[in-house]
């Protein structure tokens, strides 16, 4: 499965590493253009993978995949409100605050040629974070690209009751370590947290570098913080404590 939280190109993927490692990891080197595939189509066709979106990116994707010989029923709609399982896993969306614009550059034809010259994106409905539900019990809130919302409290704690969150915390087109650390203690208030979209260097050789964005937010957050290292799986229960991997 591929969930896709909206359009922007460090999710949906306009570019890519030539090999694995190219470049380093704050700074590497992206020099294969995606467009107007997209990494998430290609990367859906390789491994004959379902993408899962809410709004109306799931109609954009699948035209995308039926235009390259994959199968347009391969991308799936998860409105928000409703839940749909997926081998064993119950997915649903959430609304997120964040903007949703389709690059022209993923837009083929004299429309996307149109929309580039005008400074202009392609509409694709709003983005979502998403909820799951595992096998095990456990729910985990994935927050997407999202500023403060007030269904963090009222739809992701009281009524999904996430125990985990994957949080992005990294300022200015997200909520920033601050912000984020209001979202985990006061209105998600789950066992445990995983920080995410830092957009800055943050780890050297595994320890959280002093007066990052992460640091920030793991000193103002009230619960376990567990920070995403390359090779590196980390396990938790169903009720979101981490047992592997911490």
């Amino acid at each position: 499965m591929i969930l896709v939280s909206h359009m922007h190109g460090d999710h949906i993927g306009d570019k890519h590493q030539p090999s694995t490692n190219a470049g380093t990891c704050g700074k590497p080197t992206l020099s294969v253009k995606a467009a107007p595939n997209t990494n998430t189509i290609n990367i859906a066709l390789a491994k004959n993978a379902t993408i899962v979106t809410g709004s109306e990116m799931r109609s954009f994707l699948g035209t995308k995949l039926a235009a390259l010989g994959g199968d347009a029923k391969k991308s799936q709609l998860a409105r928000f409100g409703s839940s749909r399982a997926f081998g064993g896993v119950k997915i649903t969306t959430v609304p997120a605050v964040h903007s949703n614009g389709v690059n022209p550059a993923f837009i083929e034809g004299d429309l996307g040629k149109m929309l580039k010259a005008a400074g202009l994106a392609g509409y694709a409905g709003p983005p979502t974070g998403y909820v799951l539900t595992f096998s095990n019990g456990l729910v985990v809130y994935l927050s997407g690209d999202t500023g403060i919302t007030a269904e963090q409290d009222s739809v992701v704690r009281r009524h999904y009751k996430a125990r985990l969150v994957v949080m992005n915390i990294g300022d200015v087109f997200t909520t920033g370590p601050t912000e984020a650390a209001f979202v985990i203690n006061e209105l998600v208030k789950p066992a445990s947290v995983i920080v995410s979209h830092a957009n800055e260097v943050t780890t050297k050789d595994g320890k959280v570098i002093a007066g990052t964005k992460t640091e920030i937010f793991i000193n103002a957050t009230s619960v376990p913080v567990h920070i995403p290292l390359s090779g590196v799986t980390m396990e938790f229960d169903g009720n979101g404590k981490c047992v592997a991997g911490c």
